[in-house]
């Protein structure tokens, strides 16, 4: 479900200056984010978790005590409609893989440009996956996007056009008002893609749609800056 701006923020890294400075980043976007407090490890961010209720945790995945990971799992089992995007300096195919096989809503790079940044917030906000081109491309060799581009082909005209919606966060219930079918057509269609694919979930499903150009992320800022 889609989240209103702005998007009560919780931010989880270890390295204080880092953490100070991109809260002072999202500051400057009060119509973006509110930043709802901060914590230096993985248990302090999943006790806040609980208490603050965020809709969007920024977690790197090198912390003491519990680690950014497994402070994901714990969050998602206590709060499911949590966002959380890892934002890391870690470029670890394993680090990236176990991220994705979480659920987690995004997987970036601590070298991000700052307006790639608040896209990608924004995007959040739709329940779209906040994940680079680059990143993108990197999930699909993890999960075999080789051996997809002859399953590409088995995809119908219609499933491509839930699959597309699907990508960019729209729910079953937004995707059958738009193609005007039913809800139980929309689970039929995403099953079968899923399927075919051999993808595990959205998140996958939306790392191949963007690896595969099928959509893009990059007017999101853009768009809403210009209202």
């Amino acid at each position: 479900m889609s989240k209103l701006l702005p998007l009560k923020t919780l931010v989880a890294d270890d390295h204080r200056l880092f953490r100070q400075g991109l809260i002072s980043l999202m500051n400057a976007r009060p119509d973006l984010v509110t930043v709802v407090g901060e914590a230096e490890n993985g248990a302090e961010a999943i006790e806040l978790c609980k208490r603050l209720k965020p809709d969007l945790v920024m977690m790197d995945i090198f912390m003491p005590q519990v680690d950014g990971l497994q402070a994901a799992r714990r969050i998602l089992e206590n709060r499911p409609g949590t966002a959380i995007v890892m934002l890391t300096a870690s470029a670890s195919d394993e680090h990236l893989k176990s991220a994705i096989e979480l659920g987690v809503s995004g997987y970036l790079l601590k070298n991000l440009d700052a307006n790639e940044l608040f896209g990608l917030v924004v995007g959040v906000s739709r329940d779209e996956v906040a994940i680079t081109p680059a990143i993108a491309s990197r999930v699909m060799k993890n999960i075999g996007f080789g051996r997809r581009n002859q399953e590409y082909e088995k995809i119908t005209a219609r499933e491509l056009e839930v699959l597309k919606l699907a990508a960019v966060g729209d729910s079953n219930l937004q995707i059958a008002a738009s193609l005007q079918i039913s809800v139980n057509t929309v689970k039929a269609h995403l099953k079968s893609i899923l399927e075919k694919l051999n993808l595990e979930n959205r998140t996958q499903l939306a790392a191949y749609a963007a690896q595969k150009g099928l959509i893009t992320r990059k007017d999101n800022f853009e768009n809403y800056s210009n209202g």
